[in-house]
């Protein structure tokens, strides 16, 4: 399975930006995608993820970015509105993927895509 990231880029406080993350290869059941970001010095942490369950957000982010997919296209995106400097890192798609081999499931990962918002 891989997973390719795309929609990063710098922009100025306030603005926004939209990533996308396409999952391909062979896919028996895909459980849920989300996203993850790392800063600088910091650990990764989870940003939102979406599954049959519902979303779930980080409450750092809550009211300001919106997770949605396209299960037709196994495609996750990320409406990322009114940023902040603090939203500045390395953004990864994440995927969570049965395999018919084995119908467990496993984390795959994206190459990652950075996200740099100006003061």
């Amino acid at each position: 399975v891989q997973l390719q990231a795309s929609g990063g880029g710098l922009v100025q406080v306030g603005g926004s930006l939209r990533l996308s993350c396409a999952a391909s290869g062979t896919i028996f059941r895909l459980n849920g995608m989300g996203w993850y970001r790392q800063a600088p010095g910091k650990q990764r942490e989870l940003v939102a993820d979406i599954s049959r369950g519902g979303s779930t957000y980080a409450d750092s982010v809550k009211g300001r970015f919106t997770i949605s997919g396209d299960n037709a296209k196994n495609t996750v995106y990320l409406q990322m509105d009114s940023l902040k400097p603090e939203d500045t890192a390395v953004y990864y798609c994440n995927a969570r993927v049965v395999q018919s081999f084995s119908m467990r499931e496993y984390d795959y990962w994206g190459q990652g895509t950075q996200v740099t918002v100006s003061s």
